[in-house]
């Protein structure tokens, strides 16, 4: 199993940009047998300690393996969307990992 971990900035005001992307990338991931594990929107109040911006949304997906999800990177529906979503992200920060 294959884990990444995404902390996504938005650009302001770009929220909904952002969710028309996700509407189309999110239900195309288990053609690449993803799985959502957890999808947050975290509040600042969830915060107990950090020096840096805080994420619009975090992300934490499973995938069989990384050739899965560099297909998913791949797509060309997914890409027919893309541009959503550099419209609207500013940064991303993508973790890869595995359990251990």
């Amino acid at each position: 199993m294959f884990y990444i971990t995404q902390l996504i900035f938005l650009k302001e005001g770009m929220e909904q940009l952002f969710h028309q992307f996700e509407d189309h990338a999110i239900p195309l991931m288990e053609k690449y047998g993803a799985k959502m594990i957890f999808r947050l929107r975290p509040k600042d109040d969830a915060f107990v300690e950090g020096g840096t911006e805080r994420p619009y949304e975090v992300h934490f997906i499973s995938f069989e393996s990384e050739l899965d999800f560099e297909n998913f990177m791949k797509d060309e529906e997914r890409k027919r969307y893309v541009h959503l979503k550099d419209q609207s992200v500013r940064s991303v920060i993508l973790v890869k990992g595995a359990r251990i």
